[in-house]
């Protein structure tokens, strides 16, 4: 199997892991997707009311993104339809949704996650989603 195809197989089981437990399969993220310094960053650049979607630079403290994310949303779904492999990289598109466990707003938006990977390991992440829509969601 090349590299492209194990790092897009390593994506495809994490992403289903992470649709099917609605947010519950943050260890498997960290146990087998992401390295242990990784630069992984957000769209709203952590700006109000998504502080919590801004630069990581380890797993570490990558952690409070997720603690974050599932303490004030509950997702709908997450679902990833195509992936783009080419060299070290991976582009992961789909759509996904969430409410907003404050407001109960739904937010539901186009999704593209860009990868790059190491050895196995996830060592680059970039998400775009639709910023508009989850902050009134939030708001």
């Amino acid at each position: 199997m090349s590299n492209e195809a194990a790092n897009v197989k390593i994506l495809q089981d994490a992403y289903h892991r992470w649709n099917e437990s609605k947010g519950g399969s943050v260890d498997h993220w960290f146990d087998v997707v992401v390295a242990p310094k990784i630069n992984f960053a957000s769209i709203p650049r952590g700006v109000e009311p998504l502080a919590f979607a801004t630069e990581y630079h380890d797993s570490v403290k990558l952690r409070d993104y997720f603690d974050t994310l599932l303490s004030e949303w509950s997702m709908q779904h997450y679902t990833i339809n195509e992936y783009v492999a080419q060299g070290d990289a991976v582009v992961a598109r789909g759509s996904c949704a969430w409410i907003n466990k404050r407001t109960g707003k739904l937010a539901e938006t186009p999704k593209l996650d860009f990868w790059r990977f190491k050895d196995g390991k996830a060592i680059e992440f970039y998400e775009y989603f639709d910023t508009a829509c989850v902050v009134a969601a939030a708001t």
